[in-house]
């Protein structure tokens, strides 16, 4: 990817470009759905990941060609209006900094991808940090992993319109090589968790995309906080089984659901939390499995595919456990297994899931990656000289 959008760069522009930078996308071990409800989640940066190759502008205009789609996005910082598919979001980032007092710089650039879109592997989030850290290239503004991942869903609220939590940008800024992080996503507190070099995570691409995904999404963010009305606190984080289980007789039976999957997954996550750091892979991949089951009944984000996909990896010989990841209806499952088996465990996954859906999967065996940064930088002067002029 970084020699693909220098040449891509070269080819458009003539010249070579300043900067590289690149955000990964993440997988989400456990802890899933409660990053909108203040609580706890655990994933990790994967090696794979946005790549931009960049230069300054004058002019404030943003010119950025993507690679994986025919239309570039082409705008002035001036005159900022909503746009369709990919640019929204570069438009988002660019509007959010302005929002909050920054003055982005101008600039040309191209995109290039290995995060599949759609996948449930937080493709936008990526986008939206290596975005963030181009304007920063060409810009004046501190660079602050954590501020940086709330603008990102600031953009996404305020522009995108989708409810995110804060999750997927948290771990594409901060994520370390070789650990998972565990985020509180009320205080934005972090703890790196190494992982085992005994295990393996692999992602579990089912090969459909995820569908209704932004509407059923924002109706579970709605539900939760009617729950959290309900039990009168800022968010399902403040309750535990303890109470839901004396007080949710009262609630309707659909959001009742819907909480006691938030409130029993903070605790799992918690308790899979303890479990990576004393080396513990047989009980966190239960806790793994016990996800999957709160996801595919109580909180109804799961699918058909999920659910086999799911099902087979945890059928297969040293596989500790599976779950889906990600929003849900569609997308990608993660399972968690002994190192030594994983060729065999890729090659009787994909079979099984072949002939019993009759969908080529895609399967990535993953490490744990680094999260955004700058890859390098030719021409700083070039950088200083732009500033100075505007």
């Amino acid at each position: 990817m970084h020699q693909l959008v220098i040449e891509e760069f070269q080819n458009r522009f003539g010249a070579s470009p300043t900067h590289i930078v690149r955000a990964p996308g993440r997988v989400n071990l456990i802890g899933e759905h409660t990053d909108y409800n203040d609580g706890f989640v655990l994933p990790m940066a994967i090696d794979r990941a946005i790549w931009i190759a960049l230069r300054p502008r004058p002019d404030r205009r943003v010119l950025l060609h993507s690679l994986d789609f025919a239309e570039p996005t082409d705008f002035s910082l001036d005159n900022l209006t909503h746009a369709h598919g990919w640019s929204e979001y570069v438009r988002g980032i660019a509007w959010i900094l302005q929002q909050q007092g920054f003055t982005p710089g101008g600039w040309e650039g191209t995109l290039a991808s290995d995060v599949p879109v759609g996948a449930g592997l937080s493709s936008s989030a990526a986008l939206e940090l290596a975005l963030l850290r181009a304007f920063w290239t060409v810009s004046d503004f501190e660079w602050d992993g954590a501020r940086m991942a709330q603008l990102a869903q600031q953009a996404d609220h305020g522009w995108v319109g989708i409810q995110s939590g804060i999750m997927d940008q948290m771990i594409s800024a901060l994520g370390m090589a070789n650990h998972a992080l565990l985020i509180d996503c009320r205080s934005l507190d972090v703890e790196l968790v190494p992982l085992p070099d005994a295990i393996r995570v692999i992602i579990l691409n089912t090969a459909t995309r995820r569908g209704l995904v932004d509407s059923a999404y924002n109706e579970r963010v709605a539900q939760c906080r009617i729950a959290a009305n309900f039990f009168g606190v800022p968010a399902l984080r403040d309750v535990s089984l303890a109470v839901f289980n004396t007080k949710a007789e009262n609630l309707d039976k659909i959001i009742r659901r819907r909480a006691r999957h938030v409130i029993s997954e903070n605790e799992r996550t918690l308790q899979a939390t303890s479990a990576l750091r004393r080396g513990d892979a047989k009980t966190f991949g239960e806790l793994m499995n016990a996800s999957h089951e709160s996801l595919r009944g109580d909180y109804e984000v799961s699918s058909h595919e999920l659910n086999t996909m799911v099902q087979i990896a945890r059928q297969q010989a040293g596989c500790y456990g599976a779950r889906m990841t990600g929003a849900g209806f569609g997308g990608c499952a993660v399972a968690l297994i002994e190192a030594v088996v994983t060729e065999d465990f890729v090659k009787s996954v994909e079979a099984a899931y072949t002939q019993e859906t009759g969908l080529q999967p895609n399967i990535y065996i993953c490490q744990a990656g680094d999260g955004e940064k700058v890859v390098s930088a030719s021409q700083t002067s070039e950088v200083s000289k732009l500033r100075k002029s505007e």
